[in-house]
């Protein structure tokens, strides 16, 4: 089945003929239009993206109207909004099933604001963003927390109505925020795998029905970026894992690309064009952090040797195999050379630290990490190893566990120079309850010396960060099939600049 260019076009034309729908305001309504939350991201100086969804009855979408809706929208400077700092009229059109992305400006940098929308007669519940600190200002502090891997089925949430609770300037998602599949027994998703416009809208709109991460949403801004679960397990940018015909697989990705961008916090620069989204993306937080979000999944090259767990193959070893584009690697190189900030935090979704899974003589791969990239994975090396400033600390999510690892020169070698930490976050529910240790890791921990930490449990990574001292504390959760489970602070790291090896707090 070809797809026309008409169609891989659809979405980037989609802002514009919903100039040509009816505009009204929407009518009185019993119906409440703000069932999926609302969310703030991208904070910036003077502002950040505001985010919600018309959707009065989430999984049916013929409940909206198909015209243009007037949404109100307004800013305070306190959460009981007597003095407002901004406000404006948004529009939600049904070619971005209603969606709503305010691109806010003007405000002051540094300080915690309050966002509501209006609609129907209805006021939305109320969320709260904090603007990014001015260009180059000293930060003497700044916490945040990150998380990936949320799979509706296999698990409850309760990770997030601790981070809910957390003193956070900033969340970080990497990825698998909705997954394709909905195989698990704790709830049920009503479809197993999805395929349509419609399918990923209602995968979206079902998981953000969830309370808890409507709740975590509400209290801080968030930079997201995804995995492989937001389109399907394991593709490589136009491969489908299982085969699915390329031009059937794009037009699925174009649908599922539109799909994410209606449900996040993003900015008009990443609507997508037909199968095509750029997600990568820097932003700067005064002179302490410049983060880099990255894209590793619709740029990338093939797994080699047949994906999974496998021994190096002569393709493995090909040098021209790339995992984040010729176009990405220039922009990331760009980026960290120009960067003056006293860290530099690259956020994006699969282990760099090099994982041999065979405790014996062979090597044993992980051919969907970078490990399974092994010259794309040097090339990020030698990036990081001729920066002036090597103060570079990578996060991570995708493999539904906590692990510590230490991105050195020559892989293996400990006492080479280290040009990066790495802190990989476990899964918020993907995976079950999980288990502290696994019997394949307590046999390959001793051979791979650059690892420092390992832990099976589900919860979110909380970091604090000033000019000094990066600090990281793993904060998990004992349970996810069932509700009510505590929170814990299992492990804690240190990273100082300067050095980058991880200390044991």
């Amino acid at each position: 089945m070809a797809i026309s260019r008409r169609e891989w076009f659809q979405t980037a034309l989609a802002l514009a003929s919903a100039n040509s729908l009816p505009l009204r305001a929407q009518s009185q309504s019993a119906e409440m239009p703000f069932t999926l939350g609302v969310a703030s991201g991208e904070p910036s100086p003077d502002g950040a993206v505001l985010w919600t969804r018309l959707a009065p009855k989430p999984m049916e979408p013929a409940s909206m109207p198909n015209v243009n809706i007037r949404v109100g929208w307004e800013i305070a400077e306190d959460e009981a909004f007597r003095k407002i700092a901004k406000k404006g009229k948004a529009v939600a059109s049904p070619s971005l099933a209603h969606s709503v992305h305010v691109e806010a400006a003007g405000l002051r940098p540094a300080r915690w604001y309050w966002y509501r929308f209006t609609a129907g007669g209805h006021r939305s519940p109320v969320g709260r963003f904090r603007t990014a600190p001015a260009p180059g200002a000293n930060v003497d502090r700044f916490r945040f927390a990150f998380a990936s891997c949320q799979q509706w089925t296999q698990g409850l949430w309760t990770a997030y109505q601790h981070m809910a609770e957390e003193d956070l300037d900033l969340i970080i998602h990497l990825g698998d925020y909705i997954y394709e599949r909905g195989n698990g027994t704790v709830r049920t998703t009503g479809r197993e795998e999805i395929f349509t416009l419609a399918d990923y809208r209602n995968r979206h709109a079902l998981y953000k029905t969830d309370p808890l991460l409507q709740k975590a949403h509400a209290r801080a801004p968030w930079l997201v970026t995804w995995d492989d679960h937001e389109v399907s397990n394991n593709y490589a940018s136009d491969i489908h894992e299982k085969g699915q015909p390329r031009e059937e697989f794009l037009k699925r990705r174009a649908w599922a690309y539109q799909a994410y961008y209606e449900h996040m916090p993003l900015r008009r620069d990443s609507v997508p064009q037909g199968p095509a989204l750029r997600l990568h993306r820097r932003l700067d937080f005064g002179s302490l952090l410049r983060v880099h979000m990255l894209d590793t999944r619709q740029f990338r090259a093939d797994q080699s040797c047949g994906d999974g767990l496998k021994k190096p193959c002569p393709e493995w070893r090909e040098p021209n195999r790339t995992l984040l584009g010729s176009g990405q690697e220039e922009w990331l190189d760009t980026g960290l050379r120009s960067s003056k900030a006293h860290w530099d935090v690259l956020g994006q979704q699969i282990l760099v630290t090099l994982q041999d899974f065979d405790a014996g003589p062979d090597d044993l791969y992980n051919m969907d990490s970078w490990s399974g990239y092994p010259a794309a994975r040097q090339k990020l090396v030698e990036t990081l190893q001729a920066r002036k400033q090597r103060n570079t600390v990578i996060l991570t999510g995708d493999v539904h566990a906590s692990w510590v690892g230490q991105l050195h020169q020559e892989a293996q070698n400990i006492k080479s120079d280290c040009v990066a930490a790495e802190f990989v976050g476990t899964s918020i529910s993907s995976g079950g309850d999980g288990a502290d240790t696994t019997e394949r890791t307590e046999k390959m921990l001793p051979v791979n010396p650059q690892i420092r930490y390992f832990n099976g449990r589900r919860g979110y990574v909380r970091c604090e960060v000033t000019p000094k001292l990066w600090r990281t504390d793993y904060r998990l959760v004992d349970y996810v099939t069932r509700p009510g489970a505590p929170v814990a602070t299992k492990a804690s790291f240190t990273v100082e600049p300067g050095k980058l090896t991880v200390e044991r707090a």
